[in-house]
């Protein structure tokens, strides 16, 4: 398996995402992906929609609980970040590091960012096997993801399932790269990269990650 690098600073024309990467997998994909993860001791929840889904990753994080989450367009539309970060329920801790200098404390930055208790996240993919795979250009995500969070909360639209890895690397490229490198342009005129990518194939220690499968399309 391979998967190309798209440049950063490449000024040429920006490719439309790959529609097909849009297409929700049918319900009874989506239950066979659960009983794979479940067989990876991964901890599953089925949300029919975007309102249970959100019902069921707050219930999943008590009160008070130091939470950390990756950029995640998912979380951003499910209203999960919005609540989690300005409800005043939990202690978010995006917004502490954010407002930190990072010329000075860039040390307590890290370690904020590395170890919460609760991390929540999305994927780029997920394969009908139960693997996750995520990109990232700094690789700040994905440290809580594979070890550094106490717990970890994956919430994956019914759009993200694929049959292999390198179908994964495909939505990679062609999909999610391409949102988010719009998006960077737009906001900061610069261009992302495929830096670093982790797969994610089975939990060690039951229960530390829970996945909720969402049955309709949510994110990118």
């Amino acid at each position: 398996m391979s998967i190309t690098i798209a440049p950063e600073s490449d000024t040429g024309n920006i490719p439309s995402p790959n529609p097909e990467f849009a297409t929700p997998a049918s319900p009874e994909a989506l239950e066979r992906v659960a009983e794979a993860l479940r067989g990876k001791r991964f901890d599953v929840h089925m949300a029919p929609d975007r309102q249970a889904a959100k019902r069921l990753i707050l219930e999943l994080v008590p009160e008070g609980a130091e939470v950390g989450q990756g950029t995640s367009k998912t979380l951003e539309e499910l209203g999960v970040t919005e609540e989690i970060e300005t409800s005043g329920r939990y202690d978010a801790v995006r917004p502490k590091w954010r407002a930190m200098d990072r010329k000075t404390q860039a040390r307590e930055i890290r370690k904020l960012q590395t170890a919460p208790d609760f991390w929540l996240n999305s994927a780029n993919a997920l394969v009908e096997d139960g693997t996750f795979v995520f990109a990232s250009n700094t690789g700040s995500q994905l440290g809580p993801i594979a070890a550094g969070a106490g717990r970890v909360i994956l919430s994956i639209g019914a759009q993200k399932i694929v049959p292999d890895l390198d179908t994964a690397f495909r939505r990679i490229r062609e999909y999610s790269y391409v949102f988010e490198d719009a998006r960077l342009m737009a906001g900061y005129g610069v261009h992302t990269g495929i830096s670093k990518i982790l797969i994610l194939q089975r939990e060690v220690r039951p229960g530390r990650v829970s996945v909720v499968l969402i049955g309709e399309p949510v994110g990118e």
